[in-house]
């Protein structure tokens, strides 16, 4: 019986891990550092999602079988480069694969060699400079930090004055530390967005169904980016055509021009998109499964995830290994009050076991905790993810938004109109 570990602390890592538990040829998941949601076969470990060499001393202390980063800064750190050496299956990318995500300069750049379409852009290490051009470009025109920034790096701007706060936010005031240390400025790009996820063993890929996340923190599309407040999937509007020109235009030269970097991509790639009638525009590049994203999938996943893992790992993936439920999945977020921005953490958390004990109900823990007398209590912005699965959208939107209903802490928020764009 395997064991494997998963490298998180989100409701992404949560699902992968309840996903991973349901193999019968795993016997135990750990996570590090986890969260207050796991429980049975799911297990944490207090190591940090960065630490290298302290996942490195957990795999081998536990015998770890395989390990999965969820955090894309784990693979920015170095985890799966130190795991290979060492002889440990780990799935996902290397420190320099994983700089499709962690650089937007470097993913730009790679798009434009390799003719994927994407945006009209460049990228500035001075502020005057990105702000001479930003003002140049048709409004709205878009602001993003270079690194990583927990889905929080994107402004939008549609006036002069919101571009100089944008720039001198990321650049001046360093609000994202070094992530702002090159801002792109890029052409806003009108249409649907669509997050897609492949599988990729290096020479494979397998395109999973498209789902539709909701970055804003409030109804309607309004107020900052987060890191999602919820997602549905999958989304009807795509045709099969459009699923075969994402992979030909999108997926496979970025795995190409990887490849030709000498940065081979085993892992899970996630291309953003923006759609218009059937043109596809690429937003940014990530290297890990999406987040809320991974939980929908996780939910309509008929295959054994740990098999799928191992075979990527081992260059050995095939497309049938990949099967998925009929229906649809949807996931909303309960979020902290203040988030994306300062939030309270500690409050008292009830209603989770009322909510989960309705039909077709699962809720993935992200950030919370639990207190010294065993109190469940939150301890991040997004909370708790509540997913829920129907034969139809409806359905599943029903189910999600009854359960919704039964938790309670103090100022929680969440937006109401998760999938009503379908």
């Amino acid at each position: 019986m395997a064991k494997v570990l998963v490298i998180g602390s989100g409701g992404r890592e949560q699902a992968l891990a309840w996903k991973l538990a349901q193999s019968p040829a795993v016997d135990t998941v750990y996570v590090a550092p986890g969260n207050g949601g796991s429980a049975g076969k799911i297990e944490n470990v207090a190591v940090a999602f960065d630490d290298v060499n302290g996942l490195l001393r957990c795999a081998k202390e536990k015998g770890i079988d395989l390990a999965l980063v969820g955090q894309e800064t784990a693979s920015e750190a170095g985890v799966v480069d130190a795991f290979q050496s060492e002889g440990i299956d780990i799935f996902g990318p290397t420190q320099k694969a994983v700089t499709i995500e962690t650089s937007k300069a470097f993913s730009k750049d790679l798009m434009r060699a390799q003719h994927i379409p994407t945006a009209e852009y460049r990228y500035f290490t001075d502020p005057d400079a990105a702000r001479e051009y930003a003002k140049s470009r048709p409004f709205p025109v878009v602001i993003k930090a270079d690194g990583l920034a927990t889905g929080k790096g994107v402004i939008i701007a549609d006036k002069e004055r919101t571009i100089d706060e944008a720039i001198d936010s990321i650049m001046v005031k360093k609000i994202f530390g070094s992530s702002g240390n090159t801002v792109v400025v890029e052409d806003f790009l009108k249409g649907r967005e669509l997050s897609m996820h492949a599988l990729s063993d290096g020479k494979t890929s397998v395109l999973f169904p498209p789902t539709q996340d909701h970055k804003q923190v409030f109804d309607g599309d309004n107020g900052p980016n987060t890191g999602g407040m919820g997602v549905y999937g999958p989304v009807d509007w795509v045709s099969p055509k459009m699923l075969k020109d994402i992979k030909a235009q999108v997926v496979t030269p970025a795995l190409e021009g990887l490849a030709a970097q000498d940065a081979l991509f085993a892992g899970c790639l996630y291309p953003g998109l923006m759609i218009d009638s059937q043109e596809i525009k690429v937003l940014e590049f990530n290297a890990r499964f999406g987040d809320p994203e991974a939980q929908v999938y996780m939910r309509l996943l008929d295959s054994d995830l740990y098999d799928i893992l191992k075979a990527c790992v081992h260059g050995e993936l095939r497309p049938e290994m990949v099967r998925w439920k009929t229906g649809h999945a949807v996931c909303v977020i309960l979020a902290s009050p203040g988030y994306p921005g300062e939030y309270p953490k500690g409050l008292p958390i009830t209603g989770v076991k009322e909510a989960e004990d309705q039909d077709d109900i699962v809720i993935f823990h992200a950030g919370t905790a639990l207190d010294a007398s065993g109190q469940l209590v939150t301890a991040g912005g997004r909370v708790l993810n509540v997913t829920a699965v129907g034969q139809t959208l409806e359905d599943a939107l029903a189910k999600v938004y009854t359960a919704v209903k039964s938790i309670h802490f103090e100022g929680m928020h969440y937006r109401k109109d998760i999938g009503r764009r379908a």
